[in-house]
């Protein structure tokens, strides 16, 4: 499934993931391939992205989440590496 993060001032990553992780207002929850189309406030925290070529972490501010069609788009608050 294709990922993007974005700030409002940048671009954090893009590109196609196996599964990734948000850290919830309610808690984590993770997102594999064609899941369930879903919009979801995110608190503080890591998202943990999982891809053919290993693992990466960021660390958001907050934020939103929507995923739609394999389409996973993060608006985030601020995000750094």
């Amino acid at each position: 499934m294709h990922l993007e993060i974005i700030t409002p001032d940048r671009k954090v990553f893009e590109g196609e993931v196996t599964s990734a992780q948000f850290p919830g207002a309610d808690g984590l929850f993770e997102v594999l391939n064609n899941h369930a189309p879903l919009i979801s406030a995110l608190k503080e925290g890591d998202v943990v992205l999982n891809s053919a070529t290993g693992r990466a972490s960021f660390h958001i501010e907050g934020g939103v989440v929507e995923v739609l069609r394999n389409n996973v788009i993060v608006l985030a608050e601020g995000a750094s590496a």
